[in-house]
């Protein structure tokens, strides 16, 4: 290679025909194997079905020189490059997957908007897809040219100041925004037409461009977008590199096939090289398989990934998104270019840990987590067949945790590495409709591999249902005893509930000591016995069973209506059930 290269990845998205190919055709010297529609299905269509990769160098900004390691850019002779990736994503709105594939392996997006058209329903989830997986933005207007001359600029101007409206409220306030006509005249006009405003694009890139970490050390990972075969030679994987670094004569493994192979040559678009690392655009050669079984996925160093069957995530919902995340829900679970379905369960911090700061490298095991029917934020709706309690008239303001996660159990076994980007999705909803279809991102802390997690792993992960039942004190046995009622069901097992204590409204603390009859009612022991107050409560009771012959408590019949006390008494009873418990048990506060 002439003089190191420092690579960065800048993904081109936006709405359907709004000349994003055009715009890497014309920032382009040097096209990959997959750029610019050369797939038959694009060409026929007009639009691009696939991630398109192709690049440009020059010269390393003076800005960025310390990015390159001291003693190697002593030793280098030729003038050192900054090369630009450039990530072609597709637009159209079925092909979102692939644009969240695309995004996660870019250090700058290039946002680009048609002039005449401003924001469209894509080009607002690109830039949702944007704020989760990128950190800084650069807006292109394209197609000035179709702006009538005289009107040009203060066209313009305008659409500049919508979309600097627009990006108010994001992350990427105050990002720059540049016109340009990346093929005047439309796709069919001649090559001679020369594209406007590229210069000033480029000089925009190398100002704007960040250099991010490169770290050499740590497994080999990389993300593969593409796959072919050469004749003679073996089998070609091209991608992006995530983590670590290769050389020439590596084995590495391809996780979806279950193989390991030998990396026989390694080239960067066109160029031979003998290593690379993390951010690198590279090529690599291995012995011959069948390309069609591996068109996207992950290849690593051996036995460095692991296929999980569930994951634990923390996760944050997407504000545009409308309508709940309800628990057993299921959507479009999109980690690096794999896309499966996931059922979901949420789960939150205990109560009194909602303001714990947020942990985003590990998963405590050894903490109790609070299980939720859907994801708790501040526009929430109530979810079907809530609680009792949610409905005894609480403040319709939710608080909120800091952090919250989700059991995802997905339909198929995914490949990934720990603490990777996972985004949730609804790509079955209407593409036609004005709608945000991107629901949650988060971060994977935790996969569960064994087939069998649901037995050999999830009784670990300690997620309650805190359970409130209310009943009534129907009436008085003796100082030391009262029966209950409209506590349980008929048919409930009242065996299973002794022993659990009940708070009576008088204030009284009692254990439930077994069932009374067949029809629910239950016998509470009061262990401090019954307070002359709450006795004077309960005295109309007191006087029926007075006036009742000696021998008829024993076998009254609970059918029979009798007078309530002066004021209700009421029972509570509160505990917490464990959801992977397999014993189902029911478990009290101390």
């Amino acid at each position: 290679m002439a003089g190191r290269r420092v690579n960065v990845n800048v993904g081109v998205l936006g709405h359907i025909d709004s000349g994003k190919t055009a715009l890497a055709r014309a920032l382009s010297t040097t096209a990959s194997t997959a750029a610019f529609d050369k797939q038959p299905q694009s060409r026929e269509r007009g639009i691009t079905l696939d991630l398109g990769f192709s690049c440009f160098s020059v010269p390393l900004p003076a800005r960025l020189r310390p990015a390159l390691a001291a003693p190697e850019a002593a030793s280098e002779l030729a003038e050192p490059q900054l090369q630009v990736t450039l990530v072609d994503c597709p637009g159209h709105a079925s092909l979102i997957r692939t644009i969240i594939g695309g995004a996660q392996i870019i250090d700058l997006m290039m946002l680009v908007i048609d002039v005449t058209k401003g924001m469209q329903t894509q080009s607002a989830e690109c830039l949702v897809i944007g704020q989760i997986a990128c950190q800084k933005l650069l807006v292109v207007l394209n197609k000035i040219d179709l702006l009538a001359e005289g009107k040009r600029q203060a066209a313009i101007d305008k659409m500049t100041k919508k979309m600097q409206k627009t990006l108010e409220k994001t992350k990427f306030r105050g990002a720059p925004i540049v016109p340009v006509a990346a093929k005047p005249g439309g796709p069919d006009a001649p090559e001679t037409e020369a594209p406007q405003g590229i210069s000033e694009l480029i000089e925009l890139l190398k100002s704007q461009i960040p250099i991010p970490m490169r770290d050499p050390s740590g497994p080999f990972l990389m993300s593969v977008d593409h796959c072919f075969s050469i004749k003679g030679q073996g089998t070609v994987m091209t991608g992006t590199i995530l983590s670590g670094s290769i050389t020439l004569g590596d084995s590495v493994e391809i996780p979806a096939l279950k193989v390991v192979k030998k990396v026989k040559s390694m080239q960067m678009f066109h160029l031979p090289v003998t290593s690379a690392m993390q951010g690198d655009r590279l090529g690599i050669c291995v012995t011959q398989f069948d390309p069609k079984l591996l068109e996207r996925g992950l290849v690593c160093a051996p036995e460095s990934l692991h296929t999980i069957h569930a994951a634990l995530v923390s996760l944050e919902k997407i504000p545009y998104f409308r309508g709940p995340l309800l628990t057993k829900a299921k959507f479009h679970i999109t980690v690096g270019h794999e896309t499966v379905m996931g059922r979901l369960m949420f789960f939150s911090p205990a109560p009194d840990h909602f303001n714990q700061q947020p942990t985003l490298d590990s998963f405590d095991f050894s903490r109790e987590y609070l299980f939720q029917e859907q994801f708790l934020c501040k526009d929430l709706e109530p979810a079907d067949g809530g609680e009792a309690d949610q409905q005894a008239g609480q403040a319709t303001e939710t608080p909120c945790p800091q952090q919250q996660w989700a059991l995802m159990e997905f339909e198929r076994p995914i490949t990934c590495p720990r603490l990777c980007l996972v985004i949730g999705s609804r790509l079955d909803a209407d593409i036609h409709a004005n709608t945000c279809r991107l629901a949650f991102h988060g971060i994977l802390l935790h996969g569960l591999e064994d087939k069998n997690y649901a037995e050999s792993f999830l009784p670990r992960l300690q997620v309650y249902k805190l359970k409130h039942k209310h009943g009534l004190v129907e009436r008085v046995i003796d100082d030391y005893s009262v029966i209950g009622r409209s506590l349980f069901k008929k048919e409930t097992n009242i065996q299973l509930f002794v022993g659990l204590k009940v708070h009576l409204s008088t204030g009284e603390l009692g254990v439930i000591d077994g069932a009374f009859g067949q029809s629910g009612k239950f016998k509470v022991h009061i262990p401090g016995g019954l307070s002359p107050e709450s006795k004077k409560t309960l005295m109309p009771a007191l006087k029926k069973r007075g006036r009742a012959g000696r021998g008829e408590a024993a076998k009254e019949e609970e059918g029979v209506e009798r007078p309530e006390p002066s004021q209700p008494v009421t029972l509570s009873l509160t505990f917490k059930r464990y959801v992977f418990d397999p014993h189902k048990r029911m478990v009290q506060s101390s």
